[in-house]
């Protein structure tokens, strides 16, 4: 059972989200919170997997919420998932770095909620190739977000695993990225794992974030089409 925190500031869509959530026989709502302390002590106490987290909310928003729970070496199975009124929101790019595994609007519909939520908690990231490319380009040239792996970190990648790096920022999931390199989708996993190793990156959400930031994918070339 896949254990679920709601985190929003208003009731009414909390209220909306555990009918959606408890529908999923595979689910279930532990926790709920209108804020982003709540959010944490929830997590703390239910032993939750995800955390269905909204940005905007009173106190402690969901950033800094995600960054405490990504911070916390206790919760380091956790899950983020972000949920923002618009898909591009002005803070879904800062709460990708600090360790969301991915966003979705909040008019999801109910079946991709439900498998929205399996995505993250199995720890794969939720990052569909439109909304990458939309967000890249909105926020990569803004000062807050310039901080660079360590050159070290990124001399250490191989060829392939850079282009597999590549890849992974277009959205493309493991079979996919085995399909495009005519390899075996346990190869491409092993790929990307070795790369989130090397770059300390804890999902394939940072692995995006890097990716951008580094010029290893770019808004404008072939790959970010």
């Amino acid at each position: 059972m896949i254990k679920v925190v709601l985190a929003d500031d208003q009731a009414l869509i909390r209220a909306g989200f555990r009918v959606l959530v408890d529908s999923a026989p595979d689910l279930s709502v532990v926790g709920e919170a209108s804020d982003g302390r709540e959010a944490v002590e929830q997590v703390r106490v239910t032993d939750a997997d995800v955390v269905l987290m909204d940005i905007r909310m009173p106190g402690l928003d969901g950033l800094a919420a995600t960054r405490e729970i990504m911070a916390d070496p206790a919760l380091s199975g956790v899950r983020v998932l972000v949920l923002t009124t618009f898909e591009v929101d002005e803070y879904v790019f800062e709460a990708l770095r600090a360790g969301a595994s991915g966003f979705l609007g909040k008019g999801v519909d109910a079946d991709e909620l439900i498998e929205a939520i399996r995505v993250v908690a199995r720890g794969d990231a939720l990052l569909s190739p439109r909304a990458v490319k939309s967000l890249i380009a909105r926020f990569l040239t803004q000062p807050e977000v310039s901080r660079l792996p360590e050159p070290e970190q990124l001399s250490a990648l191989t060829g392939r695993e850079r282009e597999v790096l590549a890849l992974v920022a277009q959205g493309l999931s493991n079979d996919e990225i085995a399909e495009r390199l005519y390899v075996s989708p346990l190869t491409a996993k092993t790929h990307v794992n070795r790369a989130m190793a090397k770059l300390d990156a804890r999902d394939r959400a940072q692995l995006v974030v890097i990716a951008y930031q580094t010029g290893l994918a770019q808004v404008d070339s072939p790959q970010a089409q």
